[in-house]
């Protein structure tokens, strides 16, 4: 990275290792540093000591699923900027609970495309954050 560019932080949070282990290595060769959390309760336990710019989440967690940790990571570092993924049809059930609270989330379907993944997270560390609000 050049000059004084500062390194962004992305954390993977994904129960698919292989899936999460590839992002990470996509993401790390680019010059992010990367943190990969296999559950929401690890991710958790992640930005306690370090604060991600992006999250990259998938919304079919086991226990706490993504859109309840995406809640809880908005409450901790409103600037984070969040790209939710899914590969489950339950995922529009818990799209709909999270909109009668008032969050709206954008998900994308899995499988992602790398290059993708890439484009989005640029195009999310380009933008203005936007923090979860209750309606």
């Amino acid at each position: 990275m050049p000059g004084n560019a500062r390194i962004r932080n992305i954390l993977i949070v994904e129960d698919e290792t292989a899936i999460a282990d590839t992002l990470a290595a996509i993401l790390s060769t680019r010059g992010y540093r990367v943190q990969v959390a296999y559950t929401a309760e690890k991710a958790i336990d992640v930005i306690a000591g370090w604060q991600p710019d992006v999250a990259i989440v998938d919304v079919m967690l086991p226990v706490m699923n993504g859109f309840d940790f995406s809640m809880i990571l908005n409450a901790n570092y409103p600037a984070c900027r969040l790209m939710l993924f899914s590969g489950a049809p339950d995922t529009a059930t818990l799209l709909e609970e999270a909109l009668k609270k008032g969050r709206n989330f954008q998900v994308y379907a899995k499988p992602l495309h790398p290059t993708f993944v890439l484009d989005t997270v640029e195009s999310l560390l380009s933008s203005e954050p936007e923090t979860l609000t209750d309606a």
